[in-house]
């Protein structure tokens, strides 16, 4: 016999990341995969093209002036802060290092697909929660708790729907699970939220032995490519993570990249304003043209579609793509009548929702 992979591996579907504009689609926007607008910081550049006379070594195994970046920047203990390869890396070690064959993960049905991958890479069993018109429901995630649950994925705000939980309601969820139970809130799009009612897990990270936050410097920060991830978490869990990850899992030059860039408030400022001010103008033009958005928090929208053939999500995307607007289909999240919108450039929002009104004219 040939060898085979452990129970739940062949259950993965492979991840599929937003599409980009392939060669033929030049010039194209690509508003798939809640890229910053901005891009990143030149603070961030610059930082990061220094680097480049240290590739001869390895990168610095603890990551110690970034976890102290991270640590000034949001007033936090830089050793309970754990680095890694984005905040995916993060999020699929703490199921390796928690989860055993069996056991069940419990996360919103609508909710990042890389939940539903850690669990199965874990042999884990996944349990996708139904939501309230495409909202965490607290009481429904509780009622799904059994004996075998041993952690639970809450993205707040949630992706692709926007979906925000208030502070409020994440501590309700917490204290109905038991102390056995890993609650992961995974904040990727924290830096967005304006909600006064809003907290992105560091109070329950630091209070609590079964809560962990995880960040991204992904979004806001503009360095996707470099792929940079942190989590917040308790002391034991701190050093669990650090005991399963890889020893040099965050390059020289993003490290250095990183901290300049979470220590550049006022490009981080210019990125929240100038995504409050667009997506609020997205929302009213989308509307205007006879579709469905949900606004929600992050720096997306979630595009309702009429469900005739003839103005629907796919021949929306087949439209769009051919104006040279690319946007993430959510069929594999269980919304096959939407399409998630980034937040783009002026000249990308201008452009898009021209595209849009045109094709809901359309006979």
């Amino acid at each position: 016999m040939s060898p085979q992979p452990k129970p739940g591996i062949l259950e993965i579907e492979s991840y599929v990341a937003g599409r980009a504009p392939s060669p033929e689609e030049q010039p194209a926007f690509k508003l798939s995969s809640n890229e910053s607008a901005l891009g990143p910081s030149p603070k961030a550049i610059a930082a990061y093209e220094a680097a480049r006379t240290d590739l001869f070594s390895y990168p610095d195994g603890g990551a110690i002036a970034l976890r102290n970046a991270i640590a000034a920047a949001h007033g936090l203990d830089a050793e309970r802060i754990v680095c890694g390869s984005g905040s995916e890396e993060l999020l699929s070690l703490i199921a390796r290092a928690y989860l055993r064959p069996g056991d069940e993960v419990l996360f919103t049905e609508h909710a990042f697909i890389v939940y539903r991958i850690a669990a199965l890479s874990s042999s884990a069993v996944p349990v996708p929660v139904p939501e309230n018109n495409l909202r965490a429901d607290i009481d429904a995630i509780l009622a799904n708790v059994t004996s075998r649950t041993r952690l639970v994925y809450l993205a707040n705000p949630n992706n692709p729907t926007g979906s925000c939980l208030s502070a409020q309601e994440v501590e309700r969820l917490h204290a109905g699970l038991p102390d056995t139970v890993l609650l992961v809130i995974d904040a990727a799009y924290a830096e967005y939220v304006q909600r006064p009612d809003y907290e992105p897990g560091i109070k329950l990270a630091s209070r609590f032995d079964n809560v962990v936050m995880t960040r991204t410097f992904s979004k806001i920060y503009g360095l996707a490519g470099l792929r940079v991830g942190w989590a917040y978490c308790p002391p034991a869990i701190a050093d669990t993570l650090n005991r399963v990850r890889g020893p040099f899992n965050v390059t020289t030059a993003a490290q250095a990249a990183a901290a300049a860039a979470i220590s550049d408030p006022d490009h981080i400022a210019r990125s929240v304003a100038h995504n409050a001010e667009w997506k609020s103008w997205l929302v009213q033009k989308i509307r205007a043209a006879g579709l469905e958005v949900d606004e929600g928090e992050g720096n997306f929208l979630l595009v309702r579609f009429p469900r005739e053939a003839s103005h629907d999500a796919k021949r929306a995307d087949a439209f769009l793509t051919a104006r040279g607007y690319i946007l993430r289909t959510v069929a594999n999240y269980g919304l096959p009548h939407c399409l998630r919108l980034t937040v783009g450039t002026e000249e990308a929002n201008r452009g898009v929702a021209r595209a849009l009104a045109d094709f809901m004219r359309t006979a």
